[in-house]
């Protein structure tokens, strides 16, 4: 199993850099203890309430990437704490990523609150798109009783013989993923609202969209 070693401190203290490096070891023997291949390690000094750190978002990129799918933090609180730490491990279950810690000396188990919490943010976040996904819905049937035909939407607009490209809203698209849908959710929305389009297809005009 590839995994990512996080250590993090909240000064810039001598005392805490030993700190740091005490961590890292413990990280190491325990991925070594699990036999796991250590991807990356990853060693910041900042506030464990603030989310923005660079480290942070390496971690994050190395998960949406698939290089990884373990994390080894020393405990919970390195991580984050309060709110941050929620959102992390929010982030981290939608990314299907294990979390190992060394207090734990294995997987982490969350306190009884905390798988609350969680849970709860899950549910709302589901609900959030069903209804984004409702209003979509109901918008493009509304369009249909007035006259719109989805299936006219196809068009060609490749000079080669024989392709044709579908077209579709990509500013749907854009918006859905800003409300943190994957691109196999955004495209069962379109399906279902008439556009024949894969996943692949969906992505790719997404990023040719934001590279324009």
């Amino acid at each position: 199993m590839n995994t990512i070693i996080y250590c993090r401190v909240s000064t810039d203290k001598k005392t805490q850099e030993t700190s740091l490096v005490r961590q890292e070891k413990e990280m190491i023997q325990l991925a070594q203890m699990h036999g796991m291949n250590v991807v990356d390690i990853i060693k910041e000094q900042a506030s464990g309430y603030e989310i923005e750190r660079d480290g942070v978002f390496q971690m994050l990129e190395h998960f949406a990437n698939r290089k990884a799918e373990c994390l080894i933090i020393q405990d919970e609180t390195r991580l984050g704490r309060g709110n941050t730490k929620i959102a992390l491990f929010h982030q981290l279950k939608k990314l299907h990523v294990s979390v190992y810690t060394a207090i734990h000396n294995g997987e982490l188990e969350l306190s009884e609150s905390d798988s609350m919490v969680l849970q709860i943010v899950g549910i709302v976040e589901e609900y959030q798109r069903k209804i984004h996904n409702i209003k979509i819905k109901r918008g493009m049937n509304k369009a249909i009783e007035e006259g719109y035909n989805p299936v006219e939407n196809l068009s060609n607009r490749n000079k080669a013989t024989g392709r044709q490209r579908t077209d579709f809203p990509i500013e749907e698209v854009v918006r859905l993923r800003e409300n943190k849908l994957t691109f196999e959710e955004i495209t069962r929305t379109l399906n279902g609202l008439g556009y024949n389009v894969s996943k692949a297809t969906v992505n790719r005009r997404y990023r040719e969209f934001h590279n324009a």
